[in-house]
């Protein structure tokens, strides 16, 4: 199996499975002299991990990280940082029925067609358990962008037919509910439907959106590498996501050139500033130094106990009630994992476009 690994300059490779002894991350490419130790990247973890609320799995995860190696003192070293987090609540059993039946929405088919067998028990690699390694490598990202000044807002846009109301829009709300939504009223909304999809042995899907501020106007490059590219390719790695918008998104499809182009004009200091941000912070593939706005679009859970038609291996149909303990709805618990996966990839870049010009490099080196 190939791609593990995630990134050019920082660079992550996510290891383990649901239901194996652990889940971890190998960092490389961190800058020596960096702050760090196991509380801050903690903090990220707790956000998605298990059992915060009854929107998710009641599997009972610290999901506690240690770092074992790439510091001394409290300070990164520049060398490879390796973490680990011990999963410590597996119920492997509650797979055993499913071994060779192929679950509605799974990657159970798709996987077993490709290697010709799967780990079965909570789905292995293709398990959300994977993201834990991409959110511990997301806190350091994101501790280093602080330091240059930039910074991540993340939240739930929707679950279901509820979307947020950015008049409403109040980011200190974000973590005074369950659901991670900004707008108090679209968050009790939110949760009244999901309780009726609970009450059906239902699921349900939304959307994640990011806002990333005060990034410079230079990163990103004109072909292979946009920075818009990139960033879609990190959010559509992330397993329960079918759909990635910039800015308008598949809203621009439905407007004209006169209403999507984003104007120019000086703000009170002179600066050029766009007048408005159709476009999402990224023209030609390259930051243009406006808030970078991205949704990502989560499916449904596909666990889900109401009866559903397959076949198992041998081709035999059948139905099935999914057991277990599953999030009836993923988004919240995908907020920080979006948040993160956007934090690697804009480091990265970053590192990448210290190279763009000469008179940078001549100034980096006198």
């Amino acid at each position: 199996m190939y791609g593990s690994t995630y990134g050019t300059l920082f660079k992550i490779t996510t290891w383990g499975e649901s239901h194996g002894k652990g889940i971890g991350v190998v960092i490389d490419g961190c800058p020596a002299g960096l702050e760090l130790n196991e509380t801050d990247i903690q903090k990220f973890l707790d956000r998605r991990k298990p059992g915060q609320s009854k929107y998710t799995t009641p599997r009972k995860e610290a999901d506690t990280v240690e770092i074992l190696s790439g510091t001394f003192e409290g300070k990164t070293t520049g060398t490879p940082i390796s973490l680990i987090v011990y999963n410590k609540d597996q119920r492997s059993k509650d797979y055993k029925e499913i071994a060779s039946i192929y679950r509605p929405g799974h990657a159970d088919f798709s996987y077993d067609s490709k290697y010709g067998f799967r780990d079965y028990r909570g789905g292995g690699r293709s398990s959300a358990r994977e993201t834990i390694g991409r959110v511990a490598a997301g806190a350091i990202a994101v501790k280093l962008l602080n330091q240059l000044g930039v910074s991540i807002y993340t939240y739930t846009a929707s679950i279901g037919p509820v979307s947020i109301d950015k008049n409403q829009f109040d980011f200190n709300t974000i973590f005074q509910n369950p659901l991670y939504m900004p707008d108090s009223i679209a968050a009790k909304n939110a949760e009244e439907y999901l309780e009726d999809c609970m009450a059906q042995k239902n699921s349900s899907g939304g959307t994640v959106e990011c806002v990333i501020k005060n990034l410079p106007a230079n990163i990103g490059e004109p072909a292979f590498e946009k920075l818009n590219a990139n960033l879609g390719k990190a959010i559509l790695s992330i397993g329960a996501v079918k759909g990635f918008e910039i800015g308008d998104g598949f809203s621009a499809a439905k407007s004209t050139g006169i209403e999507n182009n984003d104007c120019y004009g000086h703000d009170e200091e002179g600066n050029i500033i766009k007048l408005t941000n159709h476009s999402g912070g990224i023209l030609g593939g390259i930051s243009d130094g406006s808030d970078i706005i991205l949704r990502a679009a989560f499916k449904p859970t596909p666990s889900i106990s109401a009866t559903q038609r397959t076949v198992n291996r041998q081709g035999e149909a059948l139905n099935i009630n999914i057991k277990g303990r599953h999030d009836p709805v993923i988004v919240p618990r995908a907020v920080v994992v979006v948040e993160s996966m956007a934090a690697i990839t804009l480091f990265d870049m970053l590192l990448g476009s210290m190279t763009s010009r000469l008179d940078k490099i001549i100034k980096f080196f006198e």
